[in-house]
């Protein structure tokens, strides 16, 4: 395993945040476009989640987000952060992250 050095890690913006909206991809039969509140302002998630959670499941579910992770383009749709999963390294399992107690959207993981 790399190592970083605590400066690297500093640099990344991982909050709480909240889904607010979840919908299928039209043209993509694993992914997810969601809407994520992290404290005032929401990001666009494209996400492979549709394996493991239902759209009902994922809507409304505090989360934990990387918020400064380069935007990229994946299937036509914009996606500016990452929702952190713990994930299998066959993928048969991904869960989400989330906070051990409530705590409002956008409050920033040490």
């Amino acid at each position: 395993m790399e190592t970083i050095a605590y400066s690297d890690f500093a640099k990344l913006e991982i909050r709480t945040g909240k889904i607010l909206d979840v919908k299928r991809h039209e043209n993509a039969d694993k992914l997810y476009i969601v809407q994520i509140d992290v404290g005032g302002n929401t990001l666009q998630t494209v996400t492979s989640l549709v394996p493991y959670y239902t759209e009902d499941e994922l809507l409304g579910k505090d989360v934990v987000v990387l918020c400064n992770l380069a935007k990229a383009k994946m299937r036509g749709e914009t996606s500016e952060c990452m929702l952190l999963c713990a994930e299998t390294d066959d993928e048969s399992e991904s869960v989400l992250l989330t906070a051990e107690k409530a705590m409002a959207a956008g409050v920033r993981i040490v």
